[in-house]
């Protein structure tokens, strides 16, 4: 539905945005209450922190890359959770 007006009201600030969107999303959104300024500021909130998860995630894998050395292989890994296993294992039985 082309020029859909929406106000939205996020933290006390009012804000108008306009979608151009197809009339049935709008219907669709409209009749699921997607397009209430509660529902839509949720659904921001839930995308940034989706955002700020990937552009860490994205940091934490430069700097792991960044490291020296070679990578584990695929057996090195499974040895090191094999050691740390045994290790609570043993502690839980108390040895």
């Amino acid at each position: 539905m082309p020029g859909h007006l929406l106000p939205c009201c996020l933290n006390g600030m009012s804000v108008t945005i306009q979608l151009d969107l197809p009339e049935a999303l709008v219907k669709e959104a409209k009749a699921n209450g997607l397009l209430e300024s509660r529902r839509l500021g949720e659904m921001l909130n839930e995308e940034l922190r989706r955002e700020r998860a990937r552009k860490d995630l994205g940091r934490m894998l430069k700097d792991l890359h960044s490291l020296p050395g070679e990578p584990m292989s695929p057996d090195e890994i499974q040895a090191q959770i094999d050691a740390v296993r045994a290790q609570r294992r043993q502690r839980e039985s108390g040895h």
